[in-house]
């Protein structure tokens, strides 16, 4: 007798049904149709968990979440301060100029990410080829910023200008972020490599540069119009008017703060006031001065025999710099944000390495960067990439040191120990 005819013609062990395991299976049954004799199936188990689609709501909730734990730890209580920051370089073996600038040259911007760093080809093109058509300048309160002694500085500044080893370049109304220093060697090296220049405006600049190392103006009788033409075309030369009125409506809080009072041009501003004779009404602001300064003071009317203040603006040619204007922009945006991202707290203050990352805008770790996929597919939140953050898509990936001593520099912010949570930032405008 075979196996198979012992077990009565099949091979399976069947298990026996019981009424109570027929009235736990689940029903097919639909609304307003009879009820069915047979009982269906359970349902496949991965069709019964919550689906969720992972999107920007978890990211954005999860980055909220961290931001309230952060001011949970720092915003009630005032940071403990014991004293500000004289220097804010790490590395000893600076003591001069002409090494901080170097420094700050080397640290403006933070490396390239090797791996997911959320920016196509194109886009890390477009930061590198930004990065190299930038001016080699640095700010002078950058460099104030890094070593002990502002006075000692300015003093090594205007000893190496006169000796012809650094060019000085001041760009009119934006302050102490307006005024750079660069190595002589490296302004005459881009003068020469341009082709927007002629050979005679070229070695007619260069031989007034090396008869005046100091200077910052140029003289009209020193080249012809034509060569003045090309200098300006090409972005060596930059007209300033001197005198009349300006309208700050343009200007950003944070540019507002850190100009200085004569680059304000107003009609009682000191640059328009000392051009006046001594013993005239210009001396005073001329006639309705607290009107054109944007009161409410009559001044419509003009008097006879007077001429208007605003008659004595002249143009003169200063030293400029290619390029100066896309650094300017950058720094001053990047300066607006940083102040932004410390206003978050309650007294306007934060400690350093809640600021950094703030600024960097949370990205993901580099041991985490090969498990963002991962993550996202589960709706976990794996940080933010480095493209997707204000850090690399609007500053081509400034650091957050190098933003941090320029905003010390230029009065913004001040560094305090607080012993307990490393260095404190402050706002102090």
């Amino acid at each position: 007798m075979s196996l198979r005819s012992i077990l009565g013609g099949s091979g399976r062990v069947k298990k026996r049904k019981t009424a109570s395991t027929l009235s736990s299976r689940p029903s097919t049954q639909r609304t307003g149709s009879t009820a069915s004799s047979s009982a269906s199936p359970s349902p496949a188990w991965p069709a019964s968990l919550p689906r969720r689609k992972p999107g920007v709501g978890a990211n954005t909730r999860a980055r909220n979440g961290r931001d309230d734990k952060l001011d949970d730890l720092f915003g009630d209580d005032k940071l403990d301060d014991f004293g500000l920051v004289t220097a804010l370089a790490t590395d000893l073996a600076l003591r001069d100029t002409p090494q901080a600038i170097q420094y700050i040259r080397m640290r403006m911007f933070a490396p390239m990410p090797n791996a997911a760093a959320g920016m196509t080809s194109t886009r890390i093109a477009e930061v590198l080829n930004y990065r190299r058509n930038l001016p080699p300048i640095v700010s002078i309160a950058h460099v104030q910023a890094l070593l002990s002694s502002p006075s000692a500085v300015e003093r090594e500044v205007a000893e190496l200008a006169r000796r012809g080893f650094l060019r000085r370049i001041v760009v009119p109304r934006r302050g102490t972020v307006g005024e750079f220093v660069m190595l002589a060697s490296e302004y005459e090296a881009s003068l020469r490599q341009t082709t927007m220049l002629s050979e005679s405006a070229r070695t007619g600049l260069l031989e007034f540069l090396a008869q005046n190392p100091d200077t910052q103006v140029l003289r009209r009788d020193a080249l012809r119009p034509a060569e003045t033409q090309e200098l300006l075309q090409a972005g060596f030369l930059v007209a300033q008017h001197t005198g009349g009125v300006v309208s700050h409506a343009a200007m950003s809080s944070t540019m507002r703060s850190y100009a200085r009072p004569e680059d304000k041009i107003t009609l009682t501003s000191l640059e328009t006031v000392s051009r006046q004779a001594a013993g005239s009404l210009g001396t005073v602001g001329g006639e309705g001065a607290l009107h054109n300064a944007g009161g409410s003071g009559g001044g419509g009317g003009s008097l006879s025999g007077i001429a208007p203040l605003n008659s004595s603006s002249t143009t003169e040619y200063k030293l400029a710099i290619p390029g100066a204007g896309s650094f300017l922009k950058t720094v001053s945006a990047a300066l607006d944000h940083l102040m932004s991202l410390l206003g978050k707290s309650k007294f306007r203050e934060a400690p350093e390495a809640v600021l950094r990352e703030r600024w960097d805008g949370g990205i993901a770790k580099l041991e985490e960067a090969r498990y963002a996929a991962a993550k996202k597919a589960r709706g976990e939140f794996a940080g933010v990439l480095p493209g997707q953050t204000r850090k690399w898509r609007q500053f081509y990936g400034l650091a957050f040191d190098w933003v941090l001593q320029e905003a010390v520099g230029a009065g913004l912010v001040e560094v305090f120990e607080t012993r307990s949570v490393g260095r404190g930032v402050r706002a102090i405008r």
